[in-house]
């Protein structure tokens, strides 16, 4: 649907990316759709930091989304599934607090791609994404569909340093740079 170009000169970066499954009902085995987005992370040269499941609660959820943002290793973090109008669903509420810099272009482009695979249900999704500290944040639907719709259209691009002609990846070493000052450009 969006135009893709890669420059295959660059250097291609593996991310260590973190898999949180937001469910009152699946189990790791169960889990369908963290499987798949594991599944995509791992094919498109990226490592799977973790993926784990918690239940429907904004307590749970921003605890588990902290440990990885306070974590080095991890440089991403997707999480699947409570961006609903159920009254369980309660993904947007745990971690849009935790966003320094909201990414609202995720949610348009998010809702673009969605619509071409399920038409108007897509504004069923509250797919938000942000910037915390220097990690980046993606709440997904919990449907498969919704995952690899993102996953596929959006991020594996994104998460590409190949990608051009910008993407999210290049501005990782500067993504803390008002912390390290002005003049500085090392991590």
């Amino acid at each position: 649907m969006f135009p893709t170009k890669y420059d295959e000169a660059r250097e291609f970066v593996s991310l260590s990316i973190a898999v949180l499954a937001v469910s009152d009902t699946r189990t790791l085995e169960t889990d369908t759709s963290g499987a798949l987005l594991q599944q995509m992370i791992e094919r498109d040269g990226h490592r799977v930091a973790e993926r784990a499941i918690v239940k429907d609660d904004q307590v749970a959820i921003r605890a588990r989304v902290e440990s990885w943002i306070a974590d080095r290793q991890v440089d991403v973090v997707i999480t699947t599934g409570g961006t609903g109008f159920s009254g369980f669903d309660v993904t947007p509420e745990a971690i849009e607090p935790l966003f320094d810099k909201r990414m609202e272009g995720f949610s348009v482009l998010f809702h673009q791609y969605s619509s071409t695979t399920i038409g108007t249900s897509s504004i069923q999704s509250r797919a938000t994404a942000g910037l915390v500290g220097t990690t980046f944040v993606f709440c997904l639907p919990g449907s498969r569909g919704a995952c690899k719709d993102a996953w596929e259209g959006i991020l594996k691009h994104q998460l590409n340093h190949q990608h051009v002609p910008c993407n999210l990846v290049e501005l990782m070493p500067r993504l803390d740079e008002h912390l390290r000052g002005k003049n500085s450009t090392s991590k």
